[in-house]
């Protein structure tokens, strides 16, 4: 999925959180940073080839903005995963209250053996 590519770059993650907020011209992106604008191109046509943000054109500026599209795509893969763990962890807590069950048995059977000496 190219989304978590794109966002495992902590600029690029960045420039989203910005996005976020409010939509911005390339340049106005540019200002939040200390790379050089061809850089930041470079960070948002990653982000726009991987469908979380978009662009438009407003006579010169480019205005970019975030592509809830991609989000959402994010999001139902999320979910799809998300369901594979209750059941897990169920299961899990399940087990650690079996065998803390079998250890406070065998802790108590220790003192009765005890007292009985």
């Amino acid at each position: 999925m190219l989304a978590f590519a794109a966002l495992a770059d902590p600029t690029r993650r960045q420039i989203v959180e910005i996005l976020a907020q409010r939509e911005l011209a390339a340049g106005e992106i540019v200002e939040h940073f200390d790379f050089s604008p061809p850089a930041i191109s470079q960070h948002l046509k990653v982000l726009r080839e991987a469908k979380l943000v978009s662009v438009r054109i407003d006579a010169q500026r480019r205005i970019y903005g975030i592509d809830p599209a991609g989000f959402a795509e994010l999001d139902q893969w999320l979910a799809r995963v998300k369901r594979f763990w209750p059941p897990k962890l169920d299961a899990l807590e399940r087990q650690l209250q079996q065998a803390s069950t079998r250890e406070l048995h065998k802790g108590m059977e220790r003192q009765l053996r005890r007292r009985k000496k």
